[in-house]
């Protein structure tokens, strides 16, 4: 059985990156395509009989759920890999608990990522520590707020007092984007400070609130 891998993500430099990991992992054994745009991923999934696809859904203008949903369940011999900077709420509610996406984020390092595809390839899901943290960890979902995974992981920085700047640092990104996220996240949880957000994360169970007896 020929396993073909798809790497489906227009951005140069991860896929550059990609290439040179699943170079690490597989070796020659696996032919690799590279994979720009929508009409060729979907061209070459109809070429290959046993897929792996890696994915950012992201840069390919793919990012609806009901529409990858679809396109997997169209694909039943096909695995997936969502390796892209964000997976949002909507997407985690629906895939989840299919065992054929596995899921991983750009941040994530490169042992981490070797690991993945190596599961992946011998037919086994992998979901990185850091979604299955907040999986294990969520005990509510606001319906309202969608935030994403790093959304949610800034505002228990927040609720726990970090500055914008100390959480800048935490998470290796400038103050600009922070600030962009704090912004995103007042306005999807309906907050208009980092009291009532600090409220909000410890009603919903994203911060312990023995941290602040």
């Amino acid at each position: 059985m020929q396993i073909t891998i798809l790497l489906a993500d227009n951005q140069d430099v991860t896929r550059l990156g990609m290439q040179t990991l699943l170079q690490r992992v597989v070796g020659d054994r696996h032919p690799v395509l590279q994979v720009l745009d929508r009409q060729s991923l979907l061209g070459a999934l109809l070429r290959s009989e046993t897929p792996v696809v890696i994915i950012d859904t992201e840069s390919l203008d793919m990012s609806d759920p009901k529409e990858l949903l679809a396109l997997f369940q169209q694909q039943p011999d096909a695995r997936w890999l969502l390796f892209q900077n964000d997976i949002d709420q909507r997407q985690l509610s629906v895939f989840a608990a299919m065992p054929s996406v596995s899921m991983l984020l750009k941040d994530n390092n490169a042992d981490e990522v070797c690991t993945a595809l190596r599961c992946v390839l011998d037919g086994e899901r992998y979901v990185c520590h850091q979604i299955s943290n907040w999986l294990l960890s969520r005990r509510k979902e606001s319906d309202a707020a969608l935030l994403t995974h790093t959304e949610t992981e800034i505002l228990r920085l927040i609720a726990m007092g970090k500055s914008v700047k100390e959480i800048a640092a935490l998470r290796f990104s400038s103050t600009h984007t922070i600030v962009t996220h704090k912004k995103n996240i007042f306005r999807k949880i309906s907050v208009n400070n980092v009291y009532e957000a600090t409220r909000y994360a410890l009603r919903n169970g994203l911060a312990d609130a023995e941290y602040y007896i």
